[in-house]
């Protein structure tokens, strides 16, 4: 029986951050996984960011995190999503090699001090006291006064292709089957979920000539803070779209798709539903864009993202030969449904342990999200929050208005989730302040400050804000409406100023930026992308960025009040029912979070900030 301060239960991209958080702060740390093969393995799509997913990868770097680093070292194509709206809903999006990305996270656990990696299946969980004993499958137990539960979609899984049921993991690796009924016996709600993953073809089995191609973006900001380089586009995705050949193929073979005639219990995600789903709910849609994407430069396998499915292999074969570019694709795996546990979130405090289990955390798609990015944010969160523990002190609490990881956490815990929960832009109320490019100046100094952030990321930070007010003063400086001036508004449909402007003033100006304006003074020639890009945005949108913040301070004040843990809520009449069983189930910490909880009222909320300020005044 060996001994550890902490123990982390799965070593994807939850497992992963959790165990290195720990280790990195000091403790050590054991990375218990079903399979030394699938650590940090791209199950789905090989990729990381994407729609609000990429703010979530650059928070998780900002605290100290290790995704960003190994995402940009291992990309192919890198870009910016929603490159034509604002700077609020833009996300960073690359496609990695799968096969590198696995290789470098398995180094970076194998060589980090503290942290110590084993291959085993964790069949349960028992508390004597503060200490937690996790037994694995052979019968070795291991003792830590914090674990981490982070077991992906690994409990009593199985994989589903049209009547076909198999009992494993993705991608066909070993599930676990035995820890799901001991979590129950501490009395831990479990839900049932469902995701999937499409086909990989044989990338010299598709006519390319006949798709469009999609080009990755060069000098745009990376996941990393970290990182000095810019990513080299490596390779290319490419665009197609199914038609009505393909739609009438689906609709002839819904008898057989397990997600319609009742095979699979388990609740999917609205937003990545599979194609037949897809072509039921928008009948109306003549095609659907998909995109083909290279698994790793060491393999001919391709990805067909936006064709999930879990219909018999011969049907995905004929809907795969109906689109344009793919009549003679070659299937390498085929696409599945997976079935799995998961936890109901609302059990978790919003530090991610367990409400009444002091020392046990629970991280990523255990908690019922989807997605290698949200799985990361809670992994890290918890891996901190286990330190802090062990350490005696605060944990960490990530507000709506810190982070996205904020926003993530406080949906899931607050509201639960009915079904695979995805980050979305939509949900994070102050998206203009939580931006990727300012996520190390919203966050770096809280991971400073819990003791992950080490010398080289801070003394990187420190010197960013310096260049940062340095670049903001010489914003002041007045420049000369010389010729060069006058073409410049010209040219950018501008009215030429009647006087000398500072450069700020300029910058208001919408057709006119930070880079545009720099190559006709040079007055900005000392700073790099990252800087300018900083200042153009914080400029452009000075005013709107004002306004969020006097929001955020008006959120706060109710995030400040906080509520006893013991506080009655069916002592008072002035609470009404509904609302005091919702928040009795909930028991949130603050009466901001209260305001949150599905079925209670404002009317709800001004009464229990009474009830609070009276039982304070006692």
């Amino acid at each position: 029986m060996e001994k550890f301060d902490a123990i982390v239960v799965g070593a994807g991209h939850a497992g992963c951050e959790a165990a290195l958080a720990l280790a990195r702060m000091g403790n050590k740390t054991l990375l218990l996984t079903l399979s030394l093969d699938a650590v940090a393995f791209l199950a789905c799509n090989p990729s990381i960011g994407g729609t609000a997913k990429g703010q979530l990868a650059t928070e998780v770097d900002a605290l100290g995190g290790q995704m960003g680093i190994i995402a940009d070292k291992t990309a192919l194509q890198i870009r910016m999503l929603n490159r034509g709206k604002g700077p609020a809903v833009q996300s960073l999006r690359a496609q990695t090699d799968k096969v590198e990305y696995h290789n470098l996270m398995k180094h970076t656990i194998e060589n980090t001090p503290n942290l110590f990696l084993r291959q085993g299946e964790a069949i349960s969980i028992t508390e004597n006291g503060e200490e937690k004993i996790v037994k694995t499958a052979v019968g070795i137990e291991y003792r830590a006064r914090a674990v981490v539960f982070a077991t992906g979609v690994y409990l009593k899984s199985n994989i589903i292709i049209g009547d076909y049921i198999k009992d494993v993991g993705p991608n066909g690796f070993m599930n676990a089957k035995q820890l799901s009924d001991s979590l129950k016996k501490l009395g831990i709600k479990l839900l049932r979920f469902k995701t999937g993953t499409p086909a990989r073809l044989n990338s010299r089995s598709i006519d390319f000539t006949k798709l469009e191609v999609q080009y990755g973006e060069d000098n745009i900001q990376t996941f990393s803070f970290m990182t000095d380089e810019k990513v080299n586009n490596k390779a290319v995705c490419y665009l197609t779209y199914t038609n009505l050949d393909t739609h009438e193929i689906i609709k002839k073979n819904l008898d057989k798709a397990p997600v319609f005639s009742g095979l699979i219990k388990g609740v999917g995600p609205r937003y990545c539903p599979s194609i037949e789903t897809k072509i039921v709910r928008f009948a109306d849609k003549e095609r659907h864009q998909l995109f083909l994407e290279p698994e790793a430069l060491s393999t001919n396998e391709m990805y067909l993202q936006g064709f999930s499915t879990s219909m018999p292999v011969e049907v995905q074969e004929d809907m795969i030969h109906s689109l344009k570019g793919l009549e003679h694709a070659e299937i390498m795996r085929d696409s599945y449904a997976i079935e799995y546990d998961c936890i109901e979130p609302t059990q978790l405090l919003p530090t991610l342990a367990l409400k009444g289990h002091k020392g046990l955390y629970f991280a990523g798609q255990i908690n019922g999200t989807s997605g290698y990015e949200e799985a990361a944010a809670q992994g890290i969160i918890a891996g901190i929050n286990a330190s802090l523990y062990l350490a005696g002190r605060e944990e960490l609490v990530l507000k709506r208005s810190d982070a996205y990881i904020g926003v993530l956490i406080d949906d899931i815990v607050t509201k639960g989730t009915a079904e695979p929960y995805r980050m979305m832009t939509s949900r994070a109320e102050y998206r203009l302040y939580l931006r990727q490019d300012n996520a190390d100046l919203r966050l770096t100094q809280i991971g400073r400050d819990v003791g992950l952030v080490d010398n080289a990321r801070y003394e990187r930070f420190l010197d960013k804000k310096e260049k940062l007010a340095k670049c903001e003063q010489m914003l002041k400086t007045k420049i000369v409406i010389d010729k060069n001036i006058v073409a410049l508004f010209n040219e950018n449909s501008e009215s030429v100023p009647r006087e000398n402007m500072s450069a700020k003033d300029m910058l208001k100006r919408s057709n006119i930026d930070i880079f545009k304006l720099n190559e006709v003074t040079h007055l900005f020639d000392e700073f790099d992308y990252e800087i300018l890009n900083e200042i153009n945005i914080m400029t452009k949108y000075e005013g709107y960025l004002k306004q969020q913040s006097e929001e955020i301070e008006k959120f706060k004040k109710y995030e400040k009040i906080v509520i006893p843990e013991d506080f009655d809520y069916f002592k008072y009449h002035g609470l009404r029912l509904e609302a005091a069983e919702k928040l009795n189930t909930i028991r949130p910490q603050t009466l901001g979070q209260a305001s949150r909880v599905s079925g209670v009222s404002p009317a709800d909320i001004a009464v229990l900030g009474v009830l609070i300020k009276k039982e304070a005044g006692k």
